[in-house]
Protein backbone atom coordinates (compact mmCIF):
# COMPACT_ATOMS: atom_id res chain seq x y z
CA UNK A 1 0.00 0.00 0.00
CA UNK A 2 1.01 3.70 -0.88
CA UNK A 3 -0.21 6.35 1.75
CA UNK A 4 -0.13 9.65 0.04
CA UNK A 5 -0.63 12.89 2.30
CA UNK A 6 -1.94 16.38 1.38
CA UNK A 7 -0.34 18.78 4.19
CA UNK A 8 -3.10 21.67 5.08
CA UNK A 9 -5.46 22.83 7.84
CA UNK A 10 -8.73 21.69 8.31
CA UNK A 11 -12.50 23.38 7.82
CA UNK A 12 -14.04 25.56 5.42
CA UNK A 13 -11.68 28.76 6.93
CA UNK A 14 -8.72 27.85 5.44
CA UNK A 15 -10.28 26.00 2.27
CA UNK A 16 -8.89 28.20 -0.09
CA UNK A 17 -5.61 29.11 1.26
CA UNK A 18 -2.52 28.84 -0.05
CA UNK A 19 -1.27 26.74 2.80
CA UNK A 20 -4.24 24.14 1.69
CA UNK A 21 -2.89 22.93 -2.14
CA UNK A 22 -1.39 19.84 -0.26
CA UNK A 23 -5.18 19.11 0.23
CA UNK A 24 -6.66 20.09 -2.83
CA UNK A 25 -4.24 17.72 -4.51
CA UNK A 26 -5.48 14.86 -2.85
CA UNK A 27 -8.86 16.16 -3.38
CA UNK A 28 -8.22 16.10 -6.97
CA UNK A 29 -6.62 12.48 -7.27
CA UNK A 30 -9.96 11.58 -5.08
CA UNK A 31 -12.06 12.98 -7.52
CA UNK A 32 -10.87 11.73 -10.48
CA UNK A 33 -9.75 7.87 -9.71
CA UNK A 34 -12.75 7.22 -8.23
CA UNK A 35 -11.63 6.79 -4.67
CA UNK A 36 -13.88 6.12 -1.55
CA UNK A 37 -16.32 8.73 0.31
CA UNK A 38 -13.69 10.79 2.75
CA UNK A 39 -13.74 8.78 6.57
CA UNK A 40 -12.82 10.12 9.49
CA UNK A 41 -9.76 7.73 10.97
CA UNK A 42 -6.04 8.35 12.18
CA UNK A 43 -6.93 12.03 13.16
CA UNK A 44 -7.68 12.74 9.80
CA UNK A 45 -10.00 11.76 7.06
CA UNK A 46 -9.19 8.98 4.78
CA UNK A 47 -10.04 7.55 1.14
CA UNK A 48 -9.44 4.71 -0.57
CA UNK A 49 -8.65 3.59 -3.86
CA UNK A 50 -6.37 2.19 -6.63
CA UNK A 51 -3.94 3.98 -8.92
CA UNK A 52 -3.23 1.38 -11.45
CA UNK A 53 -1.88 -1.52 -9.77
CA UNK A 54 -1.31 -0.16 -6.45
CA UNK A 55 -3.28 0.09 -3.92
CA UNK A 56 -3.41 3.79 -2.27
CA UNK A 57 -4.97 5.56 0.57
CA UNK A 58 -5.29 9.07 0.93
CA UNK A 59 -4.73 10.60 4.12
CA UNK A 60 -5.69 14.64 5.39
CA UNK A 61 -4.18 15.37 8.70
CA UNK A 62 -7.33 16.87 10.65
CA UNK A 63 -4.93 18.20 13.68
CA UNK A 64 -3.89 21.41 11.97
CA UNK A 65 -0.67 21.62 9.90
CA UNK A 66 1.92 21.77 13.05
CA UNK A 67 0.75 18.55 14.20
CA UNK A 68 0.07 16.61 10.42
CA UNK A 69 3.08 13.88 12.01
CA UNK A 70 0.68 12.66 14.22
CA UNK A 71 -1.79 11.27 12.04
CA UNK A 72 0.53 9.90 9.30
CA UNK A 73 2.67 8.13 12.30
CA UNK A 74 -1.13 6.40 13.10
CA UNK A 75 -1.83 5.35 9.74
CA UNK A 76 2.00 4.44 8.96
CA UNK A 77 1.81 1.94 12.35
CA UNK A 78 -1.44 0.63 11.65
CA UNK A 79 -0.40 -0.21 7.76
CA UNK A 80 2.93 -1.55 9.00
CA UNK A 81 4.55 1.13 6.45
CA UNK A 82 7.60 2.68 6.16
CA UNK A 83 8.65 6.25 5.10
CA UNK A 84 9.68 4.99 1.68
CA UNK A 85 5.74 4.39 0.88
CA UNK A 86 4.43 8.19 1.67
CA UNK A 87 4.01 10.56 -0.64
CA UNK A 88 3.23 14.40 0.80
CA UNK A 89 1.97 17.40 -0.94
CA UNK A 90 2.68 20.43 0.67
CA UNK A 91 2.99 23.75 -0.68
CA UNK A 92 6.62 25.33 -1.59
CA UNK A 93 7.32 29.20 -1.12
CA UNK A 94 10.63 28.65 -3.06
CA UNK A 95 8.83 27.27 -5.91
CA UNK A 96 7.26 29.71 -8.51
CA UNK A 97 3.45 29.80 -8.94
CA UNK A 98 2.48 26.19 -10.64
CA UNK A 99 5.68 24.96 -10.58
CA UNK A 100 6.29 21.19 -9.24
CA UNK A 101 9.48 19.13 -7.65
CA UNK A 102 9.70 15.55 -6.64
CA UNK A 103 12.28 14.82 -3.70
CA UNK A 104 12.51 11.85 -1.23
CA UNK A 105 14.00 12.75 1.82
CA UNK A 106 15.87 15.61 2.96
CA UNK A 107 15.49 18.33 5.67
CA UNK A 108 12.08 20.42 6.28
CA UNK A 109 13.17 23.54 5.17
CA UNK A 110 11.07 25.55 8.60
CA UNK A 111 7.91 24.02 6.61
CA UNK A 112 5.72 23.72 10.04
CA UNK A 113 3.88 20.41 8.59
CA UNK A 114 7.31 18.58 7.32
CA UNK A 115 8.61 19.61 11.02
CA UNK A 116 5.94 17.69 12.46
CA UNK A 117 6.63 14.97 10.02
CA UNK A 118 10.34 14.49 10.83
CA UNK A 119 9.66 14.08 14.22
CA UNK A 120 6.97 11.21 13.96
CA UNK A 121 8.49 9.50 11.22
CA UNK A 122 11.87 10.89 10.63
CA UNK A 123 12.76 12.51 7.09
CA UNK A 124 13.20 9.13 4.37
CA UNK A 125 9.42 10.27 2.63
CA UNK A 126 8.87 11.41 -0.53
CA UNK A 127 7.29 14.91 -1.35
CA UNK A 128 5.85 16.47 -4.36
CA UNK A 129 6.99 20.14 -3.70
CA UNK A 130 3.86 22.43 -4.94
CA UNK A 131 5.39 25.97 -5.96
CA UNK A 132 2.97 28.58 -4.84
CA UNK A 133 5.97 31.87 -4.78
CA UNK A 134 6.94 33.79 -2.45
CA UNK A 135 5.45 36.93 -0.93
CA UNK A 136 9.12 38.37 -1.10
CA UNK A 137 9.68 39.28 2.75
CA UNK A 138 10.02 36.92 5.22
CA UNK A 139 7.76 38.62 7.75
CA UNK A 140 4.55 38.69 5.25
CA UNK A 141 4.99 34.75 4.88
CA UNK A 142 2.36 33.64 7.65
CA UNK A 143 -0.31 35.91 6.16
CA UNK A 144 0.38 35.38 2.76
CA UNK A 145 0.36 31.17 3.07
CA UNK A 146 -3.07 31.64 5.14
CA UNK A 147 -4.60 33.84 2.61
CA UNK A 148 -6.24 32.56 -0.15
CA UNK A 149 -5.49 31.92 -4.12
CA UNK A 150 -6.45 35.03 -5.72
CA UNK A 151 -9.28 34.45 -9.04
CA UNK A 152 -5.55 35.29 -11.16
CA UNK A 153 -3.90 32.73 -10.05
CA UNK A 154 -7.24 29.85 -10.56
CA UNK A 155 -5.72 29.02 -14.19
CA UNK A 156 -2.73 27.51 -13.27
CA UNK A 157 -3.94 26.29 -10.17
CA UNK A 158 -6.20 24.39 -12.53
CA UNK A 159 -3.55 23.35 -14.47
CA UNK A 160 -1.52 21.94 -11.76
CA UNK A 161 -4.31 19.87 -9.79
CA UNK A 162 -4.86 18.12 -13.40
CA UNK A 163 -1.72 17.29 -14.05
CA UNK A 164 -1.23 15.78 -10.83
CA UNK A 165 -4.18 13.95 -10.71
CA UNK A 166 -3.21 12.91 -14.78
CA UNK A 167 0.19 11.21 -13.41
CA UNK A 168 -1.20 9.86 -10.20
CA UNK A 169 -0.82 6.58 -11.47
CA UNK A 170 2.77 6.70 -12.59
CA UNK A 171 3.76 8.82 -8.84
CA UNK A 172 2.38 5.37 -6.95
CA UNK A 173 4.34 3.12 -9.39
CA UNK A 174 7.44 5.06 -8.48
CA UNK A 175 7.68 6.91 -11.85
CA UNK A 176 8.78 10.12 -11.01
CA UNK A 177 9.81 11.05 -14.44
CA UNK A 178 6.65 10.25 -15.79
CA UNK A 179 4.34 11.98 -13.19
CA UNK A 180 6.71 15.12 -14.01
CA UNK A 181 5.86 14.49 -17.61
CA UNK A 182 2.11 14.35 -17.46
CA UNK A 183 1.91 17.15 -15.09
CA UNK A 184 3.99 19.48 -17.83
CA UNK A 185 1.64 18.54 -20.29
CA UNK A 186 -0.85 20.29 -18.01
CA UNK A 187 1.06 23.40 -17.36
CA UNK A 188 3.23 24.28 -20.40
CA UNK A 189 1.52 22.62 -23.58
CA UNK A 190 3.74 22.22 -26.68
CA UNK A 191 2.61 24.83 -28.98
CA UNK A 192 0.93 23.59 -32.13
CA UNK A 193 2.72 24.38 -35.32
CA UNK A 194 -0.03 26.88 -37.34
CA UNK A 195 2.23 27.08 -40.64
CA UNK A 196 2.99 24.28 -43.08
CA UNK A 197 6.44 23.42 -44.63
CA UNK A 198 6.51 21.97 -48.19
CA UNK A 199 8.09 18.36 -48.45
CA UNK A 200 12.10 18.56 -47.38
CA UNK A 201 11.20 20.44 -44.68
CA UNK A 202 12.24 23.77 -46.61
CA UNK A 203 10.65 27.25 -45.37
CA UNK A 204 8.62 28.69 -48.26
CA UNK A 205 9.54 31.85 -48.85
CA UNK A 206 7.46 34.55 -49.17
CA UNK A 207 6.40 35.94 -53.11
CA UNK A 208 5.56 39.36 -54.36
CA UNK A 209 7.60 40.91 -51.00
CA UNK A 210 9.82 43.92 -52.32
CA UNK A 211 13.43 44.46 -50.95
CA UNK A 212 13.70 47.54 -48.71
CA UNK A 213 15.33 50.39 -49.58
CA UNK A 214 18.90 50.69 -47.73
CA UNK A 215 18.52 54.08 -47.00
CA UNK A 216 15.04 55.35 -46.46
CA UNK A 217 13.62 51.43 -45.57
CA UNK A 218 10.84 51.96 -48.51
CA UNK A 219 10.24 48.80 -50.13
CA UNK A 220 12.27 49.51 -53.68
CA UNK A 221 9.88 48.91 -56.86
CA UNK A 222 10.00 45.89 -58.54
CA UNK A 223 12.10 45.43 -61.92
CA UNK A 224 10.27 45.90 -65.03
CA UNK A 225 10.68 43.22 -67.41
CA UNK A 226 13.51 43.20 -69.91
CA UNK A 227 11.58 43.24 -73.36
CA UNK A 228 14.48 43.58 -75.52
CA UNK A 229 16.02 40.71 -77.77
CA UNK A 230 19.38 39.56 -78.20
CA UNK A 231 20.56 41.48 -80.62
CA UNK A 232 19.38 44.54 -79.12
CA UNK A 233 20.70 44.21 -75.82
CA UNK A 234 23.86 43.72 -77.61
CA UNK A 235 23.84 46.84 -79.30
CA UNK A 236 23.01 49.00 -76.33
CA UNK A 237 25.82 47.59 -75.00
CA UNK A 238 28.27 49.41 -76.84
CA UNK A 239 26.25 53.13 -76.59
Amino acid sequence: MKLFVGLGNPGAKYAGNRHNIGFMAVDAIAADHGFGPWKARFRGLVSEGRLGGEQVMLLKPETFMNLSGQAVGEAMRFYKLTPADVMVFHDELDLAPGKLKVKQGGGHAGHNGLRSMHQHIGEAYGRVRLGIGHPGHKDAVANYVLSDFAKAEQGWLDDLLRGISDGAVHLAEGDGARFLNMVALRVAPPRSSTGTRPEGGAKPKPEGRAKPDAATGAPEPAAEPDTRNALQRLADRFR
